[in-house]
């Protein structure tokens, strides 16, 4: 645990923010030097200025750390952003102006053309836009992005089925957990006993980061992947765990036992499978005919693996399958700070 790197959290109080506390508290490469939050919270302690709604309690090392404000003045080389979206626009440039690397889970900079949007086991060579984003922007530091909970589970599903046989159609039906919404998030008397079909600006993010994370780097720039993606996003009553059914078409159309092959053999690059937050297994696949569930498969491999299960023929499409990620791990939180261990294991920070 000696000479690690000292890091900060921005957005520290919230539930993703929470995620990242508590995901940092005994990292064997990060130390917590900073937790940073609005206004109303900086100057209190974390155990005041926190209200923790994650499971387990706060870590108690930190409990007495008292939270900074949003400013670049931070003792910390990295910073994990778990920001709203409007005001990580503003806070995010102003940590790479000063030269610090910004790990976000954010939305607002993840369309930027020379901002990587990353899953490590799927696309690092998308790092390479550091360097030109550092020339662009004027920046010491830079921004990575990790994208958005529901299309880091299908993604991760998708890359061994998009290398093996060519992806060209998907359509995506998600059930996503309560705890998507943040903290307070639905109220009870909209979310239990019902679904909610509508979750805003879910179904395009869904769409345009997958393309963009199955694309490729060319000269410098993004180019998203020719994939048509049919989103439908939809609010449930669980509380963790996105659940997502999704119809696939294919250049070179797979039998399930092709498929199921190629899903049970994925794995990342050989330095990814090395960090330590990454899974043994990036995909876990469950044969029983009811699985994967929420409640049952969400925290495989500590909520960094994805399950996939019921892959079999699809008679408008090629395949069918149904997959479960843990939302505010492996798709928040766990996805950013494995991107972070990746910065580091690939020199981009010392």
């Amino acid at each position: 645990m000696a000479n690690r790197i000292p890091v900060a959290v921005l957005g520290a109080t919230g539930a993703v923010g929470q995620r990242f506390v508590q995901l940092l508290a005994e990292h064997p490469l990060f130390e917590i030097t900073a937790l940073a939050a609005s206004e109303r919270s900086a100057g209190k302690s974390y155990a005041d200025a926190c209200r923790w709604v994650i499971p387990g309690d706060p870590p108690e090392s930190l409990k007495g750390m008292i939270a900074s404000e949003l400013e670049p003045n931070l003792p910390a080389r990295l910073v994990f952003s778990a920001l709203p979206a409007d005001v990580a626009r503003d806070v995010e440039p102003r940590f790479a102006r000063a030269g610090y690397a910004v790990c976000s889970n954010a939305s607002a900079y993840r369309y930027e053309p020379d901002v990587p949007l990353i899953i490590p086991e799927v696309n690092p060579e998308h790092l390479s836009l550091i360097p030109a984003q550092r020339a662009a922007r004027g920046w010491p530091g830079f921004i990575v992005t990790n994208p958005n909970c529901s299309t880091t589970g299908i993604v991760m599903a998708l890359k061994p089925l998009h290398d093996a046989f060519g992806l060209n159609k998907v359509f995506a039906f998600t059930m996503q957990g309560a705890s998507g919404a943040g903290y307070p998030g639905v109220p009870s008397l909209d979310i239990l006993d019902n679904v909610i079909p509508y979750i805003g600006g879910e179904e395009e993010k869904i769409a345009r980061e997958t393309r963009l994370l199955l694309g490729e780097v060319k000269e410098g720039q993004q180019c998203e992947a020719k994939i048509d993606v049919s989103a439908h996003a939809n609010r449930v009553p669980v509380i963790d765990g996105h659940t997502i059914a999704l119809s696939l078409g294919f250049e070179k159309a797979p039998t399930p036992e092709e498929a199921l092959e190629v899903l049970r053999a994925f794995h990342g690059p050989a330095d990814v499978q090395s960090l330590p937050s990454a899974p043994k297994r990036p995909i876990v696949v469950r044969d029983e005919d009811d699985r994967p569930q929420p409640r049952r498969d969400r925290d495989a491999q500590s909520g960094m693996t994805v399950s996939v299960g019921r892959v079999r023929e699809c008679p408008i499409l090629d395949l069918r399958l149904v997959i479960v990620v843990h939302n505010t791990v492996r798709g928040a939180a766990g996805g950013s700070l494995l991107n972070g261990e990746m910065l580091v294991k690939r020199g981009l920070i010392k």
